[in-house]
């Protein structure tokens, strides 16, 4: 019966569920709060990933709400900040595109206007230059039997990392032609 229970609550949102015993759950509210405000100082997080470690702390409803409320109000929790430092991260370190980084942020229930506040941290000339350097690296790494495979497949990787199809399309057409005059 549990294990039926907690299959119906981890299906209900995109994100599995983790069983944590009971021992290592916090015991009230209060512990709770400084588990997550911990958690907080360490990176900056959305509401969504904290309400679904509340969750699986087995706490809800108006005790989830009051613990997200406190976050908020000592500036543990703000979702712009997490949208902005979220955007540079995964674009300067992974290297993801402007189309990998909307989906995600819209995958976290994120506010259209935070949302365009942390593309906007995405600067067009590192932008292209990011493009570049995985269109470069790539490349060279790739094997294909003939011109046109080798284009696919550097294509898809850069499309696969979130970059725009016709930026893509037309950078590796113009990184072969540059190729052939060298």
């Amino acid at each position: 019966m549990a294990s039926a229970l907690r299959q119906i609550l981890s299906t209900a949102s995109n994100t599995p569920m983790r069983y944590i015993p009971l021992d290592k759950r916090p015991q009230d509210q209060m512990e709770a709060l400084d588990r997550l405000e911990r958690l907080c100082a360490y990176r900056d997080r959305c509401e969504q990933e904290l309400r679904q470690r509340l969750k699986e702390w087995a706490i809800q409803g108006e005790e989830a709400d009051q613990i997200i409320e406190s976050l908020a109000d000592n500036d543990f929790l703000s979702e712009k900040r997490f949208a902005q430092s979220y955007c540079r991260g995964k674009f300067r370190y992974k290297r993801w595109g402007r189309n990998k980084i909307l989906r995600e942020l819209k995958s976290r229930n994120l506010s259209q206007r935070n949302i365009d506040l942390g593309m906007a941290e995405i600067v067009e000339e590192e932008y292209l230059a990011n493009l570049e350097h995985l269109l470069f690296k790539k490349w060279a790494r790739t094997k294909a039997k003939d011109l046109f495979a080798k284009q696919s497949k550097v294509g898809r990787f850069l499309i696969n990392k979130g970059y725009e199809s016709d930026l893509v399309w037309k950078r590796v057409r113009d990184y072969d032609l540059e190729m052939k005059k060298a």
